[in-house]
């Protein structure tokens, strides 16, 4: 078993102080292989102006030369290991633990391996999270204790990646098509041409997928309002 990851605090980006994100709904933002807390933080203007966002930095330097952070080996005897996702799917639920605990709800967008780990802690905690948004990233395989319970709460889920992406193994993106359907309330979409990367069509979509899990959230209204009064 590999050993505990846990996160730098001080490398997290946030859209708002971290003392304002009570009772706000939380984005968390994690980032692909070689990247860091930076790359995604720049998608804001896309994301819905409600939101509370925070790019996280994951835990890992990927070896020299490739810059920037990586969440799990994707290299070696244990690349794309399923333990080592894991391990990086519980440092992010800690790092919510410990730093978001008043949040109204959390969610998650990820890239690549930031997809991969996002889904895996929606895994890890079926009801800890409202919704995954996984671009251009995967299932890992292997089954988890409560996958059961996922597959009942079923959580909204957005996928999105490119036909002309040549990174994510053939049989990894089978896998996927395969377990989302089974285990969450998917939706998503399929981009002609698109590399491994994102693009307006799909932020596009993201957008309208966000919008509707703020709408879910939103309570409705009061029977005290003073138009329902006789």
């Amino acid at each position: 078993m590999p050993e505990s990851l846990i996160l730098d605090a001080d490398a997290a980006l946030w859209s708002v102080e971290p003392a304002d994100v009570a009772g706000r709904h939380l984005l968390l933002l994690l980032h692909g292989y070689g990247a860091d807390e930076h790359d995604l933080y720049g998608l804001r203007a896309y994301l819905p102006e409600t939101l509370a966002v925070v790019s996280l930095a994951a835990p890992l330097t990927p070896p020299w030369p490739m810059p920037g952070r990586s969440w799990y080996p994707i290299d070696g005897l244990d690349g794309r290991d399923p333990s080592h996702v894991t391990a990086a799917a519980q440092a992010v639920i800690e790092w919510v633990d410990a730093h978001a605990p008043g949040a109204a709800s959390v969610g998650l967008l990820g890239f690549s391996q930031g997809g991969a780990v996002s889904l895996q802690a929606l895994r890890l905690e079926p009801r800890r999270f409202a919704y995954a948004v996984n671009l251009s990233g995967y299932v890992t395989p292997g089954g988890l204790p409560r996958d059961a319970e996922l597959a009942e709460a079923k959580p909204p889920v957005f996928w999105g990646r490119g036909t002309h992406d040549d990174v994510i193994p053939a049989a990894l993106v089978e896998h996927t098509t395969q377990w989302l359907p089974d285990h969450v309330d998917l939706s998503g979409r399929v981009y002609p041409g698109l590399t491994h990367s994102v693009s307006e069509q799909e932020l596009a979509d993201v957008h309208v997928f966000l919008e509707k899990r703020l709408t879910d959230a939103a309570p409705p209204p009061s029977s005290d309002d003073a138009g329902d009064r006789p």
